[in-house]
C-alpha cells in the first residue's frame, strides 16, 4: 500500500497524434509531459467539466444568435431600401417616348458602369447604411 500523499505510476498508451501533441504542449508551457497529463485527467474527471463545456457552448450560440440577428436587420434593410427606391423611381420617373428610349439604352452599359464604380467605391471605403440606421429600428416592430 502507498501512502496517501505519494503519487502512483500509470502505464498508458497513446496513438502518435495525441503523444505528438502532448509532448509539443509540454514543451511550449515547459512543463513535464506528466503534470499535462494529469492536469488533462484531473480537468477531465472534475465534476464542473460538463458545466465549463456548457457554459463555453452557451456562450458560442449566443454570439451565433447575436451575428444572425445582426444579418437578418441588415438584410431587412437591404429589402426595404431596395423596395423604397423602386417604389420611388416608378413614381417619379415618367417613361420615355420611343425615340429616346432607343437613346437611353444606347447609353444603358455607361450608366451601368457608373453604377457599379460607385456602388464598389461605397461598399469599400464609404459609411455602410446600416451604421447609418439605429439598430432599434427592426426590434420596436417586432
Amino acid at each position: 500500500m502507498s501512502r496517501i500523499g505519494k503519487k502512483q505510476r500509470l502505464s498508458i498508451y497513446l496513438d502518435p497524434p495525441v503523444m505528438k501533441a502532448l509532448v509539443e504542449h509540454a514543451a511550449r508551457r515547459n512543463l513535464s509531459r506528466s503534470l499535462v497529463a494529469e492536469a488533462a485527467i484531473a480537468s477531465f474527471l472534475s465534476p464542473d467539466a460538463a458545466e465549463r463545456e456548457e457554459a463555453a457552448m452557451t456562450r458560442r450560440l449566443d454570439q451565433i444568435d447575436r451575428r444572425l440577428n445582426r444579418l437578418e436587420r441588415d438584410l431587412g434593410i437591404s429589402v426595404e431600401t431596395l423596395a423604397v427606391f423602386v417604389r420611388f423611381w416608378l413614381t417619379t420617373t415618367p417613361q420615355l417616348p420611343e425615340p429616346a428610349q432607343a437613346a437611353a439604352r444606347a447609353q444603358f452599359g455607361k450608366r451601368y458602369d457608373a453604377f457599379v464604380a460607385a456602388l464598389g467605391r461605397r461598399l469599400a471605403q464609404g459609411p455602410k447604411l446600416r451604421s447609418e440606421i439605429p439598430e432599434d429600428v427592426f426590434s420596436t416592430s417586432d
